[in-house]
C-alpha cells in the first residue's frame, strides 16, 4: 500500500477506482441525455414524469439523502468514537420518521414544484416576498451542502494520492463539478433521478456485501466483533460505553443533543429532499416510497455501524486515527484488509459516485428555486413561458455549479462536516418551523414566515461564527483569534427553537390571513387534488 503522506490506497485500486468511475459516468451521463425532459414543460424538468414505481421512487429518495459523510465520516466516527458513533447514526436512520409522519404527504398534496408553490398558495396576499425569502435559505444550504460535496471530493482524492498539490485539487473539483452540472442542467429531474437510484443500489450493495465479510470474519458472532473493537480501541470497554466523544463535558454533552435536533428535524426541511417529495404521482406511491426510503437508509446505518466496528477490530484505532484523524479512511483501510485492492476500489467508486449524486440533486434543488420562485413568480411575477424558465433554469444550474466550484475551491481546507451540519442546522431553524406552521397553524401569517425563514438563517450563522468553529481552538478556522462567545459548534439547539418563536411571534402581531384561504388549503393538504 501507499503510505507517503495520508494516502491509503495502493496503485491497482487507484487504476480500477478510476476505471470503475469513469465507466459509471459515462452510463449514466449518457442516459441521463436519453432520459432528459424532451419537451419544453417546466413540469417534467423539475419533477419528471411522475411514473416511477415506489420501490424506484424510495431508492432516489435514498440517494438523495445518504451522502459520502454516511459511508466515510459516520463509518470513521463509530471506529474512533464507539458507542458515541452508533448514537450518532441513529439520529440519521430515525430522521425519516420525521419525514414520514409529519410533512411528506400534506407537502405533496400541495401539488407545486417547489416549496414556494406551496407557501404561496398559503400566503397568497404577500407570496413574492416570502418566495424571495424562501430562495435566499435554499440557495444557502444548498450551496453549504454543494460545497462540502465538491470539498469532500478533494479529501476522498487524498487517500489515494496523499495531499494533493493545488493543481490536483483544482483538477478534481472542476472534473466533479462539471459532471454535477451537465446531470442537473441537461438530464433535469429524471437525470437526476437516474443517477440517484445507480449510486442507492452501488451504496446498499456495497456496504451491506462489506458488512456481511465483516461478520463472516467473526464467524457471525456479534460478541467477538464488540470485544475485539473494544481490544483495538485503546480504550478498552470504554469504547463500548456512552461518553467517549460527547460525554466529557456538559458543553459536549449539549452539542451532541444540537446535531441530532439538527439531523433529526433538518432533514425534513432539505431543498432537495423536499423536491423528491413532490415527485411521486399520488398519495399512496409517497407513503410506499418514504417506507422504502426509511428501510433502506437504516439498512446502511446498520451496515455502516457494522463497518466502524469492523475497521477497529480488525485494523485498529490507532492505526486509523494515524492515517486520517477524522477516521475518513476507516472503511477504506478495513476494504484493503479484508478483500484487498478490488474491495478497496469498489468502496472508493462507490464514494466518488456518492458525491457526484448529492451534487447533482442539490444543484437541481437551488436551480429551480432560482428559475421558479425568483424569477418566474417574483421577477415575471407569473407571466413567464415555459420555455423562458426552462432556460433560465438550465442556466441557473450552470450558474450555481460554477459558484460551487469556485467556493470549494476557496474553502477547500474547509471541516466538510461543519459546512453540512450547519446546512442542516439553516433548514430546521428557518424551513422547518415555516412549512409546519404552513401545513398545520390556522393563524400563521406572511409576516411570521418571513421572520422565521430570515431570523431562522440568520440566528444559525451568527451562532455558528461566533462559536468555536470559526475561532478560539486549534481546529478552528481562525485558530489564533477569540471571539468565541457561543461554546457548541452546532447552533441547532438555539436556532432552532428561535425560529419557531419568531414564526409565532410574527404571526400573533401580524392580522391573520382569510380563513377561508386557510381552510381551502387544508382541504387540498388532506386529499390532493388527484
Amino acid at each position: 500500500m501507499v503510505t507517503t503522506g495520508a494516502a491509503v490506497v495502493d496503485r491497482f485500486s487507484l487504476q480500477l477506482t478510476l476505471v470503475l468511475f469513469l465507466s459509471v459516468v459515462v452510463v449514466t451521463l449518457f442516459t441521463a441525455l436519453l432520459t432528459a425532459p424532451q419537451r419544453d414543460e417546466i413540469s417534467e424538468f423539475y419533477l419528471g414524469d411522475r411514473a416511477m414505481t415506489p420501490l424506484r421512487n424510495g431508492l432516489a429518495m435514498c440517494g438523495d439523502y445518504l451522502s459520502a459523510a454516511t459511508l466515510l465520516g459516520s463509518t470513521g466516527l463509530v471506529a474512533l468514537t464507539g458507542y458515541d458513533g452508533l448514537l450518532y447514526l441513529c439520529g440519521t436512520a430515525v430522521a425519516w420518521m420525521m419525514v414520514l409522519l409529519l410533512i411528506a404527504e400534506p407537502l405533496r398534496n400541495s401539488d407545486g414544484f417547489t416549496l414556494g408553490d406551496t407557501l404561496a398558495l398559503r400566503l397568497p396576499r404577500m407570496q413574492r416576498p416570502v418566495r424571495l425569502a424562501l430562495a435566499v435559505c435554499t440557495l444557502t444550504i444548498t450551496t453549504l451542502y454543494l460545497v462540502a460535496q465538491l470539498v469532500g471530493s478533494v479529501a476522498l482524492l487524498t487517500q489515494f494520492t496523499g495531499e494533493p498539490s493545488a493543481a490536483t485539487r483544482t483538477l478534481c473539483v472542476v472534473v466533479i463539478g462539471t459532471i454535477v452540472i451537465v446531470y442537473a442542467a441537461i438530464g433535469g429531474m429524471p437525470g437526476a433521478t437516474f443517477i440517484q437510484i445507480v449510486k442507492a443500489v452501488m451504496l446498499v450493495s456495497g456496504v451491506t456485501v462489506t458488512a456481511v465479510m465483516v461478520l463472516q470474519h467473526f464467524d457471525w458472532n456479534l460478541g467477538a466483533l464488540l470485544t475485539a473493537a473494544a481490544d483495538n480501541s485503546g480504550s478498552g470497554t470504554r469504547f463500548l460505553e456512552p461518553g467517549l466523544r460527547y460525554g466529557a463535558s456538559t458543553n459536549s454533552k449539549l452539542d451532541f443533543l444540537s446535531l441530532q435536533l439538527a439531523i433529526v428535524l433538518g432533514l425534513a426541511a432539505l431543498p432537495h429532499v423536499m423536491m423528491r417529495l413532490l415527485a411521486p404521482k399520488s398519495g399512496n406511491v409517497l407513503r410506499s416510497s418514504v417506507v422504502w426510503a426509511m428501510g433502506l437508509v437504516s439498512l446502511v446505518c446498520l451496515a455502516a455501524g457494522i463497518l466502524g466496528l469492523g475497521a477497529t477490530a480488525i485494523v485498529g484505532r490507532d492505526t486509523i486515527a494515524q492515517t486520517d484523524r477524522k477516521g475518513d479512511a476507516a472503511v477504506l483501510l478495513l476494504a484493503h484488509a479484508l478483500g484487498g485492492g478490488v474491495l478497496t476500489a469498489l468502496l472508493s467508486c462507490l464514494a466518488f459516485v456518492t458525491l457526484l449524486a448529492v451534487a447533482a440533486g442539490l444543484t437541481l434543488a437551488a436551480a429551480s428555486s432560482l428559475a421558479h420562485d425568483v424569477y418566474g413568480e417574483v421577477i415575471r411575477k407569473g407571466k413567464a413561458k415555459q420555455t423562458e424558465e426552462l432556460a433560465v433554469a438550465r442556466l441557473s444550474a450552470v450558474v450555481i455549479g460554477v459558484l460551487g466550484i469556485l467556493l470549494a475551491l476557496i474553502s477547500w481546507g474547509a471541516n466538510t462536516a461543519t459546512l453540512a451540519f450547519l446546512a442542516f442546522a439553516i433548514a430546521a431553524s428557518a424551513i422547518l418551523p415555516t412549512l409546519v406552521y404552513t401545513l398545520f397553524w390556522r393563524r400563521f401569517t406572511a409576516r411570521g414566515a418571513l421572520l422565521s425563514l430570515c431570523g431562522g438563517l440568520l440566528c444559525s450563522v451568527l451562532l455558528v461564527v461566533f462559536s468555536p468553529v470559526v475561532s478560539s481552538t486549534p481546529e478552528s478556522l481562525y485558530p489564533s483569534a477569540d471571539f468565541a462567545w457561543f461554546p457548541l459548534q452546532n447552533p441547532g439547539i438555539v436556532s432552532i427553537p428561535a425560529g419557531f418563536l419568531l414564526g409565532w411571534l410574527g404571526s400573533v402581531l401580524s392580522r391573520n390571513e382569510a380563513p377561508e384561504i386557510y381552510e381551502e388549503f387544508e382541504a387540498r393538504t388532506l386529499v390532493g387534488v388527484d
